[in-house]
């Protein structure tokens, strides 16, 4: 993986875990044991994604075995009481399915997890067919980018492109994820600028702006503003 523009295709698993549309109660609940998963993807025909069966599209089919469970509190749950009913992956999955596409950023696959309240989804290409999974396990792969990596986009990306010709007066050191930018710049009001860009490549958790307006040779011009 390389560059700021990662996408989901870049951490996506494409070794996917799914069942048909058929499958029946007990298979579904055998796979999630066998391969340790908590939901899968629902599939018919060639792979078009149709809904996502997950353990909790499961549970009530135990949940409602209890006869001891008031009417009333039935009919609050009809869905549930539903599933509860339920021997096939059509009738239990949820749909239609949470879906993200490859080229989606990880902002965007982490707001769509965030708001709709799943830990994975499924990646579909423009008409519905499996492609992969994202985890929000995935979504963290940029953060096991190497120190030294980030400080090189940080310089290529950010410092040469804001400060060409001065580039030479920044320096950019990463600990742990940290960005920390230290030295002279010609014009203060480019640091915030810096400081936005650094923080949108990938892998990096903070930045930390050390930049000052001074001019970086004796006797030199002085610097904006001043």
């Amino acid at each position: 993986m390389t560059g700021t523009a990662y996408s989901v295709s870049d951490v996506m698993s494409q070794t996917v875990v799914a069942v048909g549309r058929d499958a029946p109660f007990k298979e579904i609940v055998r796979t999630m044991e066998q391969w340790k998963v908590s939901a899968m993807p629902v599939l018919e025909g060639e792979g078009r994604v149709v809904g996502v069966v997950s353990e909790a599209d499961l549970l009530p089919k135990e949940e409602f075995r209890d006869e001891e469970q008031s009417l009333s509190q039935q009919r609050r749950r009809l869905l549930d009481v539903a599933k509860a009913g339920a021997t096939t992956a059509g009738e239990l999955m949820s749909t239609p399915a949470v879906t993200v596409h490859p080229d989606a950023t990880l902002a965007q696959a982490a707001r769509i997890m965030a708001v709709r309240h799943v830990k994975r989804l499924p990646v579909v290409d423009g008409i519905g067919m499996l492609q992969g999974i994202v985890s929000r396990a995935d979504l963290l792969k940029v953060f096991l980018r190497s120190d030294e990596e980030i400080e090189d986009e940080v310089r290529r990306t950010v410092v040469s492109c804001l400060f060409p010709g001065f580039s030479h007066g920044v320096h950019v050191s990463v600990q742990e994820g940290v960005v920390t930018l230290r030295g002279h710049i010609r014009d203060t009001s480019l640091i915030s600028v810096a400081v936005r860009l650094a923080h949108a490549v990938e892998g990096v958790v903070d930045v930390e702006p050390q930049l000052t307006g001074e001019s970086t040779e004796p006797g030199g011009p002085p610097a904006h503003g001043s």
